[in-house]
């Protein structure tokens, strides 16, 4: 595929920027609408799954596995579909993506009408919110591994403040893309706060059908700049 002209600006950053605050929507409204579990950050819901199996209160082993599991295959599909792509622009691999993703949660969005996001119930429906929201994080986990963004898994920050930290001037560091970085702690904290605003005000559904709004809306948008005719594995 034809690459980017040199010195032609790529917003894919600004892209993954965006995804990473949807992460934060989207883990609002898992641990808080979905009885404290993590459907996106699978560090998180390994951690609350060995809680669970000690005993500790408000944590169950069902709805974690299922959400690792879940992710697994999702991430498993993102891979699958990045291989094949991988000759492919960016433009086609994204838009493949995304539609997927939004549309696992407009289905949720759709499945959530009704669901009583206090008393989890009904439980089939539970389970089936977990199911859709973590296949679909896996697979976007999947494809912006593919894309080797530096400092952007729009999902872990683990990396990227330590990343801050030891590459600051304090440490003797050259302060390397610290403004990616801080946008990305940004964008996710500023998701969860959005997340967790919007599942009190409006509920489950209307939430989740925003998140698959922004997340079909910023892709397509990426759809018509030149850069993203680049190859998928490209580093941005």
């Amino acid at each position: 595929m034809e690459p980017s002209p040199p010195g032609q600006y790529d917003p894919l950053p600004l892209v993954l920027i965006v995804l990473s605050a949807v992460t934060g929507l989207v883990d609002a409204v898992s641990v808080l609408g979905l009885g404290q579990v993590f459907v996106a950050n699978m560090t998180g819901n390994t951690v609350f799954l060995g809680f669970a199996i000690g005993g500790a209160p408000g944590f169950d082993v069902a709805r974690n596995l299922t959400a690792l599991i879940a992710f697994f295959v999702g991430a498993w599909a993102g891979g699958l579909i990045a291989v094949r792509h991988a000759t492919a622009s960016r433009r086609r691999c994204l838009l493949t993506v995304a539609t997927g993703e939004a549309l696992l949660f407009w289905i949720s969005a759709f499945l959530a009408i009704g669901f009583d996001t206090d008393a989890l119930a009904p439980t089939r429906t539970l389970y089936l919110l977990i199911l859709l929201t973590a296949i679909a994080m896996g697979l976007r986990n999947a494809t912006v591994r593919a894309l080797k963004v530096p400092d952007l898994t729009t999902t872990v920050l683990t990396l990227t403040i330590t990343g801050l930290a030891a590459d600051s001037s304090l440490a003797g560091g050259s302060n390397r893309n610290w403004q990616r970085r801080v946008a990305a702690v940004l964008a996710l904290l500023i998701g969860a706060v959005l997340g967790a605003a919007l599942l009190r005000w409006s509920g489950l559904t209307s939430t989740l059908l925003l998140t698959g709004a922004i997340v079909l809306g910023v892709t397509i948008a990426y759809a018509f700049h030149p850069a993203s005719r680049q190859t998928a594995g490209d580093a941005a």
